[in-house]
């Protein structure tokens, strides 16, 4: 029987527990002063009343944000959506991020094995046998170009989007997992008019520096998740960059429209960085930043 509902036994109020010596005031505990008229202490009832509004507030924001979300679902249920992934290695990660997107979404699954980079094409092969209907595998023979390899960024990127015949495509790293329906909100942007909508938004400092930016309408989005209007993506992508560092950057800045991180905290984790030598990431970042500069200066 579930406490506070039955009388029967009960003993009179203010007895102490069977078993155990008196409290002076166990109603304390509790938030209150202990007798009928809420006499005692002064601050007592206060206590109280504080303690009622922090629960009420907490509560009304779970309603909201559980009452929007599924709004949302509803405003978006026929809109189709694709998740594109390039796996460059880092296995574990890649089943992470993928079973999340099985778990937590109904998005189709579009995923670019680029050279079987330490079993990570395997992986996605195992995934695909399991998950036919979620998941759809190209195995590329070529490592990507930021392993040695000759696979683009740029190219690979651009490949999924024409390969995709979803309205809102999604880019996304395998270096994350999400741990609740992160999607929806994004999805929910573009359908009421973004162009493209991210996990991360940033603004220019200068012609040198971006700080992070958001929520609400931001210059940029990172690419490491990020919703897209499909046909509004298609030739912006910048197909000549070797590496995603800043091409995100000029592919948010190619997009016509308005660009937004949404409100609240999306349910996204870090799995760990997919760091690749510090050389090449300076080098490819510094390149792919002219396209980036020629675009701002252009806007």
């Amino acid at each position: 029987m579930g406490t506070g509902v039955g009388t029967a036994g009960a003993k009179p109020v203010g007895a102490p527990p069977r078993g155990a010596g008196a409290r002076g005031n166990p109603a304390a505990e509790m938030g209150f002063s202990g007798d009928p008229g809420q006499h005692g202490v002064p601050d007592d009832d206060l206590l109280h009343a504080q303690r009622v509004w922090d629960g009420t507030l907490a509560t009304n924001r779970l309603d909201d944000a559980g009452v929007n979300t599924e709004r949302q679902r509803v405003e978006t249920r026929d809109v189709t959506v694709g998740v594109g992934l390039l796996a460059d290695g880092w296995p574990q990660d890649v089943d992470r991020c993928v079973r999340s997107l099985i778990e937590h979404t109904e998005a189709r699954v579009l995923a670019f094995d680029l050279g079987d980079v330490d079993g990570a094409g395997g992986v996605l092969r195992e995934l695909a046998a399991a998950y036919p209907d979620r998941l759809a595998v190209w195995h590329v023979a070529e490592p990507p170009h930021w392993r040695g390899g000759t696979a683009t960024w740029g190219e690979s990127r651009a490949k999924l989007l024409r390969l995709d015949s979803s309205e809102v495509h999604v880019l996304m790293e395998t270096s994350l997992e999400l741990v609740g329906d992160a999607l929806t909100p994004l999805v929910a942007a573009v359908v009421e008019g973004a162009v493209a909508a991210g996990w991360r938004g940033v603004e220019p400092e200068g012609e040198a520096a971006w700080r992070e930016a958001g929520p609400g309408r931001v210059r940029a989005l990172l690419g490491d998740l990020m919703a897209v209007r499909r046909s509004a993506a298609i030739g912006a992508v910048p197909e000549d960059a070797n590496y995603g560092r800043n091409a995100d950057l000029e592919l948010s800045l190619g997009l016509h429209g308005e660009l937004v991180v949404p409100v609240g905290p999306l349910p996204v984790r870090e799995i760990r960085p997919h760091e690749v030598a510090a050389g090449y990431r300076e080098r490819e970042g510094r390149r792919n930043y002219d396209g980036v500069l020629r675009l701002l200066r252009a806007s």
